[in-house]
């Protein structure tokens, strides 16, 4: 618990702050339906918690920046970086697959929420900030090196675990997913990158379908059946995950942070609290602090149902932020 004589500025030199990077641009960003459930509430039910909740308080604010295409040309193809910068429209709507569509604003915001993912790499290597949040849309765990999918344009995990090893020369990145569906765009952009080890929990059989059948060393998949609770989650999260990430001691630790695997989120079939994301924030923050010097860098993948989503990413942006 924070004490209200501890000053803002007592925070900032204990680094107990968490960043949380985000742009006006992602809310702008729409997929072309009113329906759709990749929508901009997402970020406002998300800022809204935070701030009934007093978790605003210890955090910092940021306006991210544009990915440039050079962040972009080192996860996916030039030809789809083309295609995406081409496809966009300047009025109305146009899709890039049967779930992701784009706006005039759709593109901005894709950019932002890479670009958000490279500087909070550039943060926390910085040692501006241990821990980081990027509250972003799109999303970005589906999108391949030649694809869009699921929502996701550009890879925004991909991108900034990819800046954090050419910029820093980071031998060793793990990215952990946590998200209902498997991040199979991540999956398939590292898979055999002996410098990223790539971790996603996931509902199967379920969209993607794919992920259950992974034999690479660097991928430790856990597909689990719709009904899942947090007990069984943690088991296999316990036996499978964290043995490997301290074997692996990554120098980063990145989440895809999906929270559609909540109970009350209809999207999928998992049955996850709010306890559940502080357990494995805590240990990811662990895992961090014994071999990355406490580097994390989380950023919002899934999660659809407002009420739980603003939740749940409020108790793990406050367990981020007073991991110490």
């Amino acid at each position: 618990m924070l004490h209200c004589n501890i000053s803002y500025s007592d925070l900032c030199e204990k680094n107990m702050t968490v960043a949380v990077i985000t742009h006006s641009h992602c809310h702008l960003h729409d997929n072309g339906s009113p329906h759709h459930p990749e929508c901009a509430e997402r970020l406002d039910a998300i800022n809204n918690r935070m701030i009934m909740s007093g978790v605003d308080w210890i955090s910092r604010h940021y306006d991210s920046h544009c990915a440039e295409r050079e962040h972009l040309l080192r996860v996916h193809d030039a030809e789809y970086v083309e295609r995406v910068y081409a496809t966009a429209p300047t009025e109305g709507h146009t899709m890039l697959d049967g779930d992701t569509g784009m706006n005039p604003h759709s593109l901005d915001a894709a950019l932002h929420a890479a670009g958000a993912v490279v500087m909070a790499v550039d943060l926390v290597m910085a040692g501006s900030h241990k821990h980081t949040f990027c509250a972003i849309r799109p999303p970005g765990h589906h999108a391949g090196r030649n694809r869009a999918a699921g929502f996701c344009i550009f890879n925004n995990v991909a991108v900034g675990a990819a800046h954090a090893i050419e910029v820093y020369g980071i031998e060793r990145v793990a990215i952990i997913d946590f998200d209902v569906h498997h991040g199979d765009g991540t999956e398939e952009i590292f898979s055999g990158n002996d410098k990223v080890m790539f971790f996603s929990s996931f509902q199967h059989p379920f969209y993607p379908f794919s992920g259950a059948d992974t034999d690479v060393p660097n991928i430790r998949n856990l597909p689990l059946p719709a009904g899942t609770g947090g007990a069984a989650w943690r088991e296999a999260v316990e036996a499978s995950w964290l043995p490997a990430l301290r074997e692996f001691k990554p120098e980063l630790v990145m989440i895809s942070a999906g929270f559609d695997s909540h109970l009350e989120d209809d999207m999928g079939g998992f049955n996850l609290v709010e306890r559940d994301y502080i357990w494995i924030t805590k240990e990811l923050c662990q895992i961090a602090k014994e071999f990355a010097a406490g580097r994390v860098v989380s950023c919002l993948e899934g999660g659809y149902e407002l009420s739980p989503l603003g939740r749940a990413v409020t108790a793990h942006i406050k367990e981020l932020a007073e991991f110490h």
